[in-house]
Parts: C-alpha cells; structure tokens; sequence
C-alpha cells in the first residue's frame, strides 16, 4: 500500500513539474519579441543567470505595500529566494531562511509566486506563522519567476556585493547548505 501512495505522489509531482513548464514556453517567434518600433532590444551579454553575470534587475512591491528594486542592494549580499505557500520544500526551508537572516551579513529577499497563490491574505498568514522577518516580495504577475526562469520552487539564488551571480540551488536548503553558499559570496 505504501508503495503505491509513493508511487502515485511521485507521478503528482512530475506532472506538477511538467504543467509549470509548459506555461514557460517561449514562442516560436522570439526575434519578433525582441522587435520595437526603434529596433532590436538591447541585450546586455552581461546579465544573467550563469555564475559571474550580472543578476537581473527587477521592481517588486512587499508584502507590506512597499517596492523593492534588486539593484538597491548592491554592495550587499543577497540571496534571491522564490517560493510558495502551497510547496512542502519551500516551508520546510523557510525557518532555516529565518535562522540564516538573523545570523549572517546577507539580505535575503523572498520573492513569493504570487500568482500561483489562492490570495495574498494566505502569504500574510504564511509570513505571520513562520515569524519571518526578511522581506517578501509578490510577484504577482510571474513576471520576476520567467526573467530567472523558475523552475522549480523553492529556487535560490545567492548574489554577491558586485550584483553578480555565484550560485544558483534547486530545491529546498537546510541552514548549513545556505551558509556554505554564503562563504562562497
């Protein structure tokens, strides 16, 4: 019996992963996406999210009604987490994220898949619950989870003082894996 639960949670899992990737398809007409009406988007070779780019910068608002821009933290670290509060790795790695906040030189900014949640009010009762006090931002409209290409949840990304990428984890971290990464900064 227990075997077949296994079995039938795993297939729940691979078909959860293969729906989130299908959305995230680019079209078949990418060069016409990089037209303007004043020409082809500039690309800068610099950013992105191999080790040594540059992260890609983004404006997001907080759970509590500010905006946040990544590149206001340059000059700090930064670990770049995406999650959700229906993810069983996201919760189980969400008090080891506080542990590490309130312990090490690093901004943590908790980029929350606003757009798969059922409403904000669940983040808030997420947040309250889990006593978090780093910052959440809401990605509302998925627009931050396809610039980092997101796939799957949790994901994080740890970004050094110069806004440069230097490791990217799949999957849920426990405390030690995160300081690991920060020494690595």
């Amino acid at each position: 019996m227990k075997k077949w639960l296994v079995f039938i949670i795993l297939v729940l899992m691979l078909s959860w992963t293969i729906y989130e990737g299908v959305g995230d398809t680019p079209s078949n007409n990418y060069d016409e996406a990089l037209m303007m009406a004043e020409g082809p988007i500039q690309v800068d070779p610099d950013t992105g999210l191999q080790k040594g780019q540059l992260a890609p910068d983004f404006t997001l608002s907080t759970l509590d009604g500010g905006e946040v821009t990544l590149s206001e933290f340059k000059g700090e670290k930064v670990m770049l987490n995406f999650w959700a509060t229906w993810c069983p790795p996201c919760r189980a790695e969400m008090p080891d994220m506080e542990k590490f906040h309130e312990q090490h030189d690093i901004k943590v900014l908790a980029v929350n898949l606003t757009d798969s949640e059922s409403s904000e009010r669940k983040v808030e009762e997420f947040v309250d619950e889990y006593n978090l006090s780093f910052t959440v931002l809401m990605d509302t409209q998925a627009d931050v989870k396809a610039q980092y290409q997101i796939i799957p949840v949790p994901t994080s990304i740890f970004i050094d003082e110069e806004g440069r990428v230097q490791s990217v984890v799949k999957g849920a971290m426990n405390y030690d894996m995160m300081v690991q990464r920060y020494r690595n900064l």
